[in-house]
């Protein structure tokens, strides 16, 4: 089990180490128009890094550096259950989830999940499932479904997320109460939205007279027995731990819906895939770690290039869901700008992260990506193999994602749009301008074998520890989200203010005061 510190740690913000300096210098000096090859494989995925800055020069810088971090120990902190939240004093042990052979707790609560699911599908029970959880509790299942279900199943599920009465009753709509399963997954059981949402779908099972309504509620947390106390039957009640943070619930029990809609395979398979990943991670030297290869990658696109944003572009219909999850894991995660130690970073963190499926993201905003004046790096993934019998249709896919990304790469000079432009006569050397690009801009290519759970899996540690190793260099905690608890303060007080008859809303500024007023009004 996790072990206790007595403090938060202590960081040299980066602008104060040598190892920094001459990072920064080696990446822009390194080649960006991907002259040399640059491709890992791990866990069944390849990574194409030729689109990123890279050079010998580079490579032992970032080795430097990750030294004057003191990777080695921090990795085994990680993957040991050690301490790495300092905040909150807590490890982020997610990885203890998917190990081959979990310790006992862990493969009892899985064996207990499996169970459900065997005696739900022998007694072809819960046609109907209503997912009530947000954030970390609800993205991984959105995408783990939209990965595997999107042919079939059986069981119908809906998500409820947001607090609007609309997402209500939209999940509720058109179900059969007396044939419908309420999974409320919260690691706090306290969450205002889930239980809100959880409390609307009891009183619809009460409302059409199923006799008991709680033998049709299952609760997914960390705390046990607030979830018993709100009346969910102690059977019903699926565990996980203070030291697996809400945005890396999935590898948990919050899968229960997962395995209930496309089976306890998928789970497994994206157990194995994740845990292959963490191997991969703990033990290939840092010259062909992936993750660390890709951290190295994002530090030098945010602090030393300056881009203000990531866009994630898989070229998969099925991984549409990829890119919300990805930026709650990646946003939650870098949205810092203080050390461990409360100092400022004193450089730029935390990238904007967005994105959409390809080829609907180039009729979207490509355009911004090729010529805009920001740009943004891109990490391109795709699928070497289709799942369909559509040959041509996926050679079109992959025909597009290596062309976009190669004009991100080599881009096109004013000589060479000039000569596209012969025979346009006078107008020739203007529309030669608006033809050119810069090239030069970073992207990484992932290849995945197919879509598989194992693949899926492996995809999801690699950006886990990713965003670990960047948080490192950077030297923050990239395992709490004050800024996301602050707001939630703030709401409660607002609300209670909303239902109140007294006008005593002067410590709020003019503007939420104004609209305090006409809201109550």
């Amino acid at each position: 089990m996790p072990t206790r510190s007595n403090a938060l740690s202590s960081v040299i913000p980066l602008p104060g180490l040598p190892e920094w300096a001459r990072f920064r210098e080696a990446a822009l000096q390194a080649d960006r128009y991907a002259l040399d090859l640059h491709c890992l494989k791990a866990a069944g995925l390849q990574v194409d890094l030729s689109g990123q800055r890279h050079s010998p020069e580079l490579q032992q810088a970032g080795e430097d550096l990750l030294a004057a971090r003191s990777f080695d120990k921090a990795r085994q902190q990680l993957l040991g259950g050690g301490i790495v939240n300092c905040t909150e004093q807590r490890a982020a042990w997610h990885s203890a989830l998917r190990a081959p052979a979990p310790m006992a707790e862990v493969a009892k609560e899985r064996e207990r999940m499996n169970e459900f699911v065997r005696v739900a599908d022998s007694e072809r029970r819960w046609r109907n499932i209503i997912h009530i959880g947000i954030g970390g509790s609800d993205w991984g299942v959105r995408l783990s479904l939209a990965a595997f279900g999107y042919r079939h199943s059986w069981r119908n599920v809906r998500f409820l997320a947001n607090i609007d009465g609309h997402a209500l009753e939209h999940a509720l709509s058109g179900m059969d109460p007396h044939d419908t399963l309420v999974v409320i997954a919260s690691k706090s059981f306290t969450t205002t939205e889930t239980l809100k949402n959880g409390q609307r779908a009891l009183e619809w099972l009460q409302a059409a007279g199923v006799a008991n309504p709680y033998e049709q509620i299952v609760a997914i947390t960390a705390r046990p027995a607030t979830a018993s106390h709100w009346g969910v039957p102690q059977k019903q009640i699926f565990q996980f731990w203070d030291w697996v943070g809400g945005r890396f619930s999935l590898w948990s029990a919050v899968s229960l819906t997962t395995a209930l809609a496309v089976s306890s395979d998928v789970v497994a398979g994206m157990l194995s895939g994740a845990a292959a990943m963490d191997q991969h991670f703990q033990e290939a030297p840092i010259a062909s770690n992936i993750p660390v290869q890709m951290a190295l990658a994002g530090v030098v696109n945010r602090s030393v290039l300056g881009y203000g944003s990531l866009n994630i572009s898989p070229y998969d219909f099925r991984l549409g869901n990829l890119v919300p999850y990805i930026q709650q894991l990646d946003m939650e995660s870098l949205g810092k700008s203080v050390t461990t130690s409360g100092q400022p970073v004193g450089v730029a963190t935390g990238a904007a992260v967005w994105g959409l499926a390809g080829t609907d993201a180039q009729h979207t905003f490509y355009q911004w990506l090729h010529q805009g004046s920001d740009g943004a790096p891109v990490d391109f993934i795709v699928c070497q193999q289709a799942d369909h019998k559509q040959p041509e249709h996926h050679n079109l896919l992959l025909a597009n994602c290596l062309a976009q990304r190669e004009a991100l790469m080599r881009g096109k000079t004013y000589e060479q749009a000039l000569a596209e432009c012969e025979g346009q006569g006078e107008q020739a050397e203007q529309l030669a301008h608006h033809r050119v690009h810069s090239g030069g801009r970073p992207n990484s290519l992932i290849v995945l074998p197919r879509l598989s759970p194992f693949s899926l899996g492996a995809l999801l540690a690699l950006y886990e520890h990713k965003i670990f190793v960047q948080a490192l260099i950077w030297g923050i905690n990239p395992f709490d989200q004050w800024g996301v608890e602050y707001g939630k303060v703030l709401a409660n007080g607002i609300l209670q203010e909303l239902a109140s008859d007294s006008n005593d809303i002067n410590h709020h500024d003019v503007s939420t005061q104004h609209w305090i007023k006409i809201f109550k009004n």
